[in-house]
């Protein structure tokens, strides 16, 4: 069985098995990481995996999950984020919306006006 020694930053260093270690390799290299239970504290900890870090964890027997990041998060965008108040605000709209669509539906779909006869 292979071993794997990590480092926790409150224990020092531990030694783990494959099964007890998370490896996620992101479409984003920079934003993938290995995280794992420390044996001594029970904390979890997480650190990033670089290309090396990634290669040495698969040929240890780590089984890597894939984690595809959609293109929209990495959009860049412009003007304020949306704060507590933006997110009420869209709650109450939603709530007037639905009831001026709920009294539209009551009414019921209006006649077709028709066109007025010409004379021949």
């Amino acid at each position: 069985m292979t071993t794997i020694k990590a480092s926790c930053p409150s224990c020092g260093d531990v030694e783990l098995t494959p099964h007890q270690v998370r490896l996620v390799v992101c479409s984003v290299k920079s934003w993938s990481y290995y995280a794992f239970m420390c044996t001594t504290c029970h904390e979890e900890v997480r650190k990033p995996a670089g290309r090396d870090v990634v290669a040495l964890l698969i040929s240890g027997g780590v089984v890597a999950e894939p984690w595809n990041v959609p293109a929209e998060v990495l959009e860049e965008h412009e003007g304020p984020t949306l704060n507590y108040d933006d997110v009420l605000d869209f709650a109450l709209w939603l709530e007037q919306a639905d009831l001026l669509a709920a009294a539209a539906a009551a009414q019921g779909p209006r006649p077709r006006a028709q066109a007025p006869e010409t004379a021949a």
